[in-house]
């Protein structure tokens, strides 16, 4: 696999479609979410992720705010319907409806009698980003335009939402930080939504597959067109011995904190908790809710922005994860870097350094990219993968992350320069999970849900 990265100076060769104009790319990206609708819940992309994942519904619940508020309503309903007795929201909720996907329901087990997991719908014993209450608040923005009868829909969601997305909150501050360091330990890289990406290279290369790992057979390569974009079979072998281990202490945090292989704090999803909880406590004191929670929201969103900041690298000005098994600081240069962006919490100086690497054309500039919008790891590196998932592909629901983020910290203009690159990279209306970041090439899974809803998000 080439990890060649185009000379500098020198303008990629065009390769993709004409860019769609902004009308047609709406109603093909409204299309796609249409497409996709199960009644009640959304599937993430119709061949490679046929059930609802976590964060993707959160995506999807922004995009679908632009078409119906009520069916974004519901999406975050069916969600919060799987939550788990303490609190977690599980990264997969399961269609009955939809077969074939692995690993399905039977290799979590989670639905037979795990402790706190809801029987039906069944679900994963693990979970993703909390950017749930981003979710509602662009959900209410979105009522706030429509009439009375959202807006009152809007309210309602909230009100019976806020107990579930505090148990969320309040899980992932109490039970996935028990040493209170302001960073969320995962167990698995499937948590962090960056599955394969280079920052768990370290942690995963010293989880030691047992000789008892039941056999499988994968599906995921089957549905997309080179499978060498996705992770690895080795890989693999690795992902499913961590949910072994999760199954035989029956996902009971404080045993999985002691025993599994994998245990690493990770900034980005402790950036997105800190603004979640901030986000959350700011539609919480617009609904009166209990002052109690708004307080707890707001101590937790200080100490991860704090635990966030203080991963900063001195010399490189990104932030790191840390390997709680070795004490290792992961200084790789990956997006999750820039999670002090999301967040806040740095000092002017370093915040600015931080956005002149953001900028620089080691990341959104360099001059061989098809569009100024983050790769999941810079083109500067060794290691740089530009074809394999998290390795190196762009990826637009990150662009959009990012844009939300500058946006709502008042930076407009670099909010809208995201919008437009991020624009630019699915002009073509694939839908496409990631693109090859300097052909633009579509990767991955087509007709994807939070790629469309980035877009509707973006244009409507």
């Amino acid at each position: 696999m080439s990890t060649e990265v185009p000379p500098r100076g020198r303008a990629p060769v065009p390769r993709r479609p004409a860019r769609l104009t902004s009308q047609l790319l709406a109603a093909r990206a409204a299309y796609v979410l249409r497409g996709n609708d199960l009644g009640v819940m959304t599937s993430a992309a119709p061949r490679l992720y046929p059930h609802m994942w976590s964060w993707d519904a959160a995506f999807v619940a922004v995009g679908l705010a632009r078409l119906s508020v009520p069916r974004a309503i519901t999406e975050l309903d069916t969600l919060l319907g799987a939550q788990w007795g303490n609190g977690m929201i599980p990264h997969i909720v399961f269609s009955p409806e939809a077969t074939g996907y692995f690993p399905g329901p039977e290799r979590w087990g989670c639905h037979l009698g795990v402790a706190g997991a809801p029987p039906f719908p069944a679900t994963s014993g693990i979970c993703q980003p909390p950017v749930h209450a981003v979710a509602a608040q662009r959900i209410v923005e979105a009522a706030r335009r429509q009439g009375r009868t959202d807006r009152h829909a809007a309210g309602e969601f909230l009100d019976r939402a806020w107990r579930p997305l505090v148990a969320w909150h309040r899980w992932l501050a109490e039970r996935r930080d028990p040493d209170g360091t302001g960073r969320v330990v995962l167990h698995h890289g499937w948590e962090s939504g960056m599955d394969n990406s280079p920052r768990w290279d370290g942690p995963y290369s010293r989880v030691v597959v047992g000789p008892d790992l039941p056999p499988y057979r994968r599906r995921d390569t089957d549905a997309v067109g080179d499978p060498s974009v996705r992770p690895s079979d080795r890989e693999y072998d690795r992902y499913l011995w961590l949910i072994e281990e999760m199954r035989r202490v029956g996902y009971d945090d404080a045993a999985m904190h002691a025993a599994m292989s994998f245990a690493v704090e990770d900034v980005l999803v402790s950036a997105l908790l800190a603004v979640s909880c901030d986000v959350l406590a700011d539609l919480g004191e617009e609904r009166g809710q209990p002052a109690a929670d708004v307080t707890d929201l707001r101590g937790w969103s200080a100490r991860f922005r704090r635990g966030v900041a203080e991963s900063v690298d001195p010399g490189t000005g990104l932030a790191r994860d840390r390997d709680v098994r070795t004490g290792e600081w992961l200084a790789t240069a990956t997006v999750a870097g820039f999670a002090p962006l999301l967040c806040g919490g740095l000092g002017r100086a370093e915040e600015a350094r931080l956005l002149a690497l953001f900028e620089s054309d080691a990341w959104c500039g360099h001059p061989g990219l098809v569009a100024a919008v983050p790769p999941s790891t810079s083109p500067a590196v060794d290691g740089f993968r530009a074809r394999e998932y998290w390795r190196g592909p762009q990826w637009p629901v990150v662009a959009w992350l990012f844009h939300w983020s500058f946006a709502r910290r008042g930076w407009a203009e670099r909010a809208a320069v995201l919008r437009e690159e991020g624009l630019r990279l699915v002009g073509a209306g694939d839908f496409a999970e990631y693109y090859e970041p300097f052909t633009g090439e579509p990767l991955g899974s087509m007709q994807q849900s939070w790629t469309a809803a980035a877009v509707l998000d973006w244009l409507c």
